[in-house]
């Protein structure tokens, strides 16, 4: 019989680069890693917010954190910004693409042509753009590179008026299915989640009654998850541990996609 092998679920030491860090799921994958022992460089467009999110994690006691403003619609700034991230922790080995946006729009409408282009620029494009920038370091990696993208119960759907955000969030789970066939051979792992209804920014407008409605209707949870529920799912897509998981979508929305009515 083959003995037990004790495979390793730590991050400990790692170095990993996410994006759209300065809130919601991005912040709460920032401080969870930092928490877990990696190194992070959390990055977003937002200059003040994500340095405040870098602020906090050290004020929690965990110094090996950076923060960088990163437009990931700026190719020239993806491929700065991963080498800059390469050079201060000697490497790169887990690649989070948060980066996002909703803005409904329905077809007819002047702006949707922009809303759209925008959409599939930040994400879709710039997460293939961060991938591939990310790739010669996450080769590297001695016990292989882990990507995750950030997709939606949307990549998984649709929601009226919402055209460019699930165009773009369909393209991610199909970018991770391509990547995950490509990049397996190098023993680098893409993955993707696919948050359902939770507590950020985005929907941060809608009202708490209305919430409550829609969850008890659609969510056998009944409830809306929190950004940490999400970057749990995250980090256990980025253990050693996790080197046969590749090339799947997680929904992590509480049960909404399995429920018919």
């Amino acid at each position: 019989m083959i003995p037990y092998q004790d495979l390793d679920r730590s991050v400990a030491g790692k170095t990993v680069f996410i994006t759209g860090a300065a809130s919601g799921m991005g912040r709460a994958t920032a401080h969870l890693f930092a928490r877990e022992g990696a190194k992070v460089m959390a990055t977003d467009m937002n200059a003040d917010g994500v340095e405040a999110v870098a602020a906090e994690i050290r004020e929690a006691g965990y110094k090996d954190v950076r923060a960088m403003a990163l437009d990931v619609s700026d190719h020239d700034a993806i491929k700065a910004a991963v080498a800059a991230t390469a050079d201060a922790f000697g490497g790169l080995d887990i690649l989070i693409n948060n980066a996002g946006f909703a803005r409904l729009t329905q077809p007819a409408e002047d702006q949707y042509e922009e809303i759209w282009h925008h959409s599939v620029n930040v994400m879709l494009t710039a997460h293939q753009r961060l991938i591939r920038a990310a790739l010669p370091h996450l080769k590297k990696t001695e016990t292989g590179g882990r990507i995750v993208n950030i997709s939606s119960t949307e990549g998984l759907g649709a929601t009226p008026g919402n055209g460019p955000y699930v165009a773009a969030k369909h393209g991610v789970i199909g970018l991770t299915r391509a990547m995950a066939n490509d990049l397996g051979r190098d023993g680098i792992t893409c993955n993707c989640i696919c948050p359902g209804p939770i507590e950020t920014n985005i929907n941060a407008s809608i009202p708490d009654e209305h919430k409550v409605i829609f969850a008890k209707r659609r969510v056998p949870l009944r409830r809306y998850g929190i950004p940490e529920e999400v970057a749990h799912i995250t980090l256990s897509c980025c253990l050693p541990a996790a080197s046969y998981l590749n090339g799947v979508a997680i929904p992590v929305d509480g049960g909404l996609t399995i429920k018919n009515a």
